[in-house]
């Protein structure tokens, strides 16, 4: 039996939570698990909407998703500014709890694995096909590895938020709490080579004027480019309008040299005439003959004048395509520039793996940086940390917060699908392990080189993460650290590698095409060749959303 529902799109779009259906009733009881809506959790939507945050709201930096508690906080530098209840990934299709960042934002998204489900405000937080996004929320896990919210909750959201903001899911909420600056962010930092990563010779203090020079830095830079970029423009049509000149002086110089060669068989005709004409033919042969000479001359005269204002043509076409040579030269350089500028304001990121036993770094998505670390007592679990810069303190350096992925970092229970159902009224998030976290950084022993590398301008957003797990497969050019939690249902991300896998071997890729490719090479982006091969990007092509 078919259960019959029908969905008002107006009203779909409009309200929060309202669902308009129609159900028969002998189909009540096949279709209540899907169209219901628990009435406690209705309740406790409803309280959780009315959240507001005791100051006002700033830049989102951090978002933690509880799947205990089916809900979502949105942070700022002064604390919780956003709440809502979510719906992630039922059983079999589970959300991994892991660390994520937003990669990608589509207002109008629809699914290319789900029969073009509706995605609104999709804001994707792994190339295979994970998101948070606009969807029914009927009180419990219920979608395919997505996050899904409240319509309007999912719109302002979309309004705030930015590329890079880090994502947590964790198995139960965890509040961050605020943390002294780690360690390595405290040395002196200098210039070091990595691709399109320029390092600062400021204070790692990022005072608010630091901050502001490198704003007012990108401003001027920008500005430039796009001054050069018109200079370009206008040069460009400067270059069509001299080449289209020298085309129209060739083109007349041709019609002259036509001309002339006309004169000239005329004069030949004429002398030839009067060798052989009669003596009472000779004068009206002479006359013509003249005739033809002067035309000759003319003709000269004309290829003449043709030839020069042809040549000159040539030449101030020549020079104008130099001169947009060399403007794009400069262009270049300026572009370069402004890049370098708006990357000297992206905040850093750093891992920490116990697994790899390695430090990585990465700077608007970049792999920038790569180094063992020691790590002290390395067969015993670190747990898993975000720390998070927050804003410039008042005694300098930066404000720091810390969530923890467990309420104990290593004493972490082993997961009970049982012990996992869907909390019942309003449970407040567990406090971030702070005594925990404070172990993990006493436990790392940094060369002075990578302290070094790391302790640049400490910019609002910038990270640190230190993990007992590696950097997973989906960390890739086009993305920030993705780590997922072991030993917790990976549903979600394993359904999409295995049609990931499915459609690769459809398309023939070979293994070292981007799904295999190492994260740490530092090539060009592999988002940029999917673009430019047709098959990705966008939120289109291949992805298995």
């Amino acid at each position: 039996m078919l259960g019959i529902l029908t969905i008002s799109n107006s009203r779909l779009f409009g309200m929060k939570y309202e669902l308009l259906f129609s159900c028969a009733a002998a189909l009540i009881a096949a279709s209540v698990a899907f169209c219901e809506i628990p009435q406690a959790d209705a309740r406790t939507a409803q309280r959780e909407e009315r959240f507001t945050p005791n100051h006002t709201a700033g830049t989102p930096l951090l978002a933690v998703v509880g799947l205990a508690e089916q809900r979502i906080s949105i942070y700022d530098a002064k604390g919780k500014i956003l709440e809502s209840p979510v719906s992630s990934g039922q059983t079999g299709y589970e959300t991994p709890a892991g660390i994520y960042s937003i990669v990608q934002k589509e207002e109008e998204h629809h699914s290319n694995l789900y029969d073009d489900a509706s995605m609104p405000f999709m804001e994707r937080i792994t190339w295979t096909g994970m998101a948070l996004h606009a969807g029914v929320l009927p009180g419990y896990a219920a979608s395919h590895g997505c996050v899904r919210l409240p319509y309007e909750f999912a719109e302002s959201l979309y309004d705030v938020t930015s590329l890079g903001l880090r994502v947590i899911v964790a198995r139960q909420e965890i509040a961050p709490a605020e943390v002294p600056q780690p360690f390595m962010f405290n040395g002196e930092g200098f210039r070091k080579n990595a691709p399109k990563i320029e390092r600062s010779r400021y204070s790692p203090s990022a005072s608010e004027d630091v901050l502001s020079q490198l704003r007012m830095t990108l401003a001027e830079k920008s500005a430039e480019a796009q001054n050069d970029a018109r200079k370009v423009k206008d040069l460009r049509l400067a270059a069509a309008k001299t080449a289209a000149e020298a085309a129209s002086a060739a083109r007349s110089l041709q019609a002259a040299e036509g001309n002339l060669a006309k004169a000239e068989a005329d004069v030949k005709a004429a002398e030839q005439a009067l060798e052989q004409a009669a003596p009472d033919k000779v004068e009206p042969l002479a006359e013509a003959k003249a005739q033809a000479l002067s035309r000759l001359n003319v003709a000269q005269t004309q290829v003449d004048t043709a030839k020069a204002l042809a040549q000159s043509k040539a030449d101030a076409a020549g020079q104008a395509q130099a001169d947009v040579k060399a403007a794009d030269a400069v262009l270049a350089v300026a572009l370069d520039a402004s890049e370098e500028a708006r990357l000297n304001l992206a905040p850093v990121s750093v891992f920490v793996s116990r697994k790899t036993m390695r430090l990585y770094v990465r700077k608007a998505n970049y792999p920038a940086y790569e180094a063992p670390v020691i790590i002290r007592d390395p067969g015993k679990q670190i747990g898993s940390f975000v720390f998070t810069a927050l804003e410039p303190g008042v005694s300098g350096g930066m404000r720091w917060n810390v969530v923890s992925l467990y309420k104990d970092a290593t004493n972490i229970e082993p997961f009970s699908k049982e012990a996992q159902g869907p909390l019942r009224g309003r449970y407040d998030p567990a406090p971030a392990d702070v005594a925990g976290a404070d172990a993990a950084l006493s436990r790392l022993t940094l060369t002075q080189d990578t302290i070094d590398y790391i302790s640049q301008v400490v910019l609002p957003g910038s990270s640190l993460i230190i993990s007992d797990e590696g950097p997973s497969i989906e960390t890739g050019k086009d993305t920030d650290f993705v780590v997922f939690m072991s030993g917790e249902p990976q549903g979600g991300i394993a359904v999409r590698a295995h049609h990931h896998e499915m459609a690769r071997r459809d398309r023939g890729w070979f293994e070292g095409d981007w799904w295999g490719s190492s994260w740490s090479q530092s090539d060009q982006p592999r988002s940029r060749q999917r673009r430019s091969n047709g098959w990705g990007g966008g939120g289109g092509g291949w992805f298995p959303f």
